[in-house]
């Protein structure tokens, strides 16, 4: 395949934003984006125009058009793929598919785009692999940065040793003149026998040696005395040397001396699929807050039924209010199909659970607090089990061979707990070797991934009103084991084991306090077998 050019347009033809990859002149460009519009057919559910010269594949996008121009020599299917991840990329970086979100982000969408497309020639990259390169930051520019702060802190120090010097060979100056003037004591002609008298000059103190360069380390250790032989730029240290020298001046700058934010600094919560919470809506967070994340690993049999499940949660929290520090946590009641099947384990300081009262999670010694402005991990939940009730998402592939060497392939999915709202999720269906799907009927959108040869079937939202949907394709191939296992991968919004906080107390009067609740789940493994 080889695509000329990716652009997004209005419906009117005016290009927003264009990335030629092949030579072309701005007025060709031009003139085949506004030709584009007039040539689309009315009532058709193709997404591609073929005209004399070039190919159009084309997804609407709002009230504009993502559109590849390619030759008509080119795979169509891999041109559909490409146009989707093209689609996919803009989505994830705009806010909005409007034309003034899209010119504010065309420098990292053009960046972007030449990370997909290459030379007219689409590179084997997903959108994950978009965004790493997109972030990517360098180690050595991070040492340069600290090497030339370091630098610019030791010159202000030298600036600041230097002006006391020079102060204090002024005074000295002026204490030797007054000593002069003072003594003199025969008056102006009564110096001695030649007749001439002492006139007051500058000498040079003593105990103050001429100013050399040095490196401030030395001057901080040795007082006044410096070396005679200035500063070392290329002494006897090895790189690694001079690299963790200035690590660890970088510590001690004084322009980084200023207080950092404590919760940052000293939070121990692990990063369970960092890429995927920014899908979720943000949460206000209060000065007490309450973060719960759980992350899932199942396996599913394809007839029916689960192999294995295994749930683990924690719960931290974060207090930000000194004065809050002395709280306690109500737990809602666990789900009645868990019952009894949650294993708790609370932090060594807090109080253990007591058998049938209500779950409360406050410190064993009532005088202490919760640490402030720090993220603790106070209580830690598993589940594993085969209950099928339990399950968050089920999903059922049915691959029927055809007489005629092909297969049908009919998936669905259902949200069975609705304890939870799941975000970007991403079915994965295996593919037979060389052979590509035709997509008869689905809901959400689907593209091929070249890396692993499967159907990557994409839901950006499962709730409680939007809990089904299905996807049809044929395909090459009789064996209906080749389309297993199917992979899913989600992040969702609530808690699945239903562990929630009803209320915060103050420990001391037993006034309720004001808290927010951010809780997640994903997805470790997630397999139909």
């Amino acid at each position: 395949m080889v695509v000329l050019a990716a652009s997004i347009c209005t419906k009117g033809g005016k290009p927003v934003i264009s990335r030629q990859f092949r030579d072309m002149n701005r007025a060709r460009i031009e003139s085949l984006l506004a030709s584009f519009p007039k040539l689309i057919p009315t009532n058709t559910q193709h997404t591609s125009i073929e005209t004399a010269d070039v190919r159009y594949v084309y997804q609407p996008l709002e009230d504009l058009y993502i559109l590849l121009i390619t030759n008509k020599a080119s795979n169509i299917l891999q041109d559909i793929d490409t146009l989707h991840l093209f689609a996919r990329v803009v989505s994830d970086m705009c806010r909005t598919a409007e034309e003034r979100e899209i010119l504010k982000n065309s420098f990292e969408l053009l960046g972007a785009f030449d990370e997909i497309v290459s030379l007219g020639y689409r590179e084997p990259i997903n959108l994950m692999q978009v965004r790493s390169v997109l972030e990517m930051e360098s180690h050595e520019e991070k040492i340069q940065e600290i090497i030339a702060r370091n630098k610019e802190a030791e010159a202000k120090e030298e600036l600041k040793r230097r002006a006391k010097q020079l102060e204090m060979q002024r005074r000295e100056q002026q204490r030797r003149a007054a000593t002069h003037g003072g003594g003199s004591g025969g008056g102006y002609m009564g110096g001695g026998v030649t007749g001439y008298s002492q006139i007051p000059r500058f000498e040079p103190p003593q105990d103050v040696t001429p100013i050399r360069t040095s490196s401030p380390a030395a001057s901080s250790t040795r007082g006044p005395q410096f070396k005679t032989g200035g500063m070392k730029l290329g002494g006897k240290k090895s790189k690694q040397a001079e690299l963790l020298d200035a690590l660890g001046g970088e510590i001690h700058t004084p322009e980084d001396s200023a207080p950092s934010t404590p919760a940052v600094a000293a939070s121990p919560e692990p990063t369970l699929h960092k890429p995927a919470r920014g899908s979720l809506p943000a949460v206000v967070q209060e000065s007490v807050h309450i973060a719960i994340k759980e992350q899932i690993s199942i396996s599913l049999v394809r007839e029916g039924g689960v192999k294995s499940m295994e749930l683990k949660g924690d719960m931290n929290l974060l207090i930000s209010d000194s004065s809050l520090a002395r709280v306690k946590l109500s737990l809602s009641s666990p789900s009645t199909d868990l019952g009894s099947e949650l294993q708790f384990k609370q932090h060594p300081k807090v109080e253990k659970f007591v058998p049938s009262k209500e779950r409360v999670i406050a410190l064993k010694d009532p005088s202490r607090g919760f640490p402030v402005g720090q993220s603790l991990a106070v209580l830690r939940w598993r589940y594993a089990g085969t209950d099928e009730s339990l399950v968050p998402l089920s999903i059922n592939c049915w691959p029927t061979p055809s007489n005629d060497g092909t297969c049908d392939v009919n998936i669905e999915y259902e949200l069975e707990n609705e304890n939870v709202t799941l975000y970007d999720v991403v079915i994965s269906i295996p593919l037979p070797d060389g052979s590509y799907p035709t997509v008869s009927s689905h809901s959400g959108d689907w593209a091929l991934n070249g890396s692993s040869h499967s159907l990557d079937w994409t839901i950006p939202l499962i709730s409680s009103s939007n809990s089904s949907g299905s996807l049809e394709f044929t395909v090459g191939g009789d064996d209906a084991g080749a389309f297993f296992p199917v992979r899913a991968t989600f992040v969702g919004q609530g808690s699945m084991a239903g562990v929630h906080v009803t209320s915060v107390t103050q420990a001391d009067n037993g006034a309720e306090t004001v808290f927010s609740e951010d809780a997640s789940v994903t997805t470790e493994d997630y397999l139909i077998v």
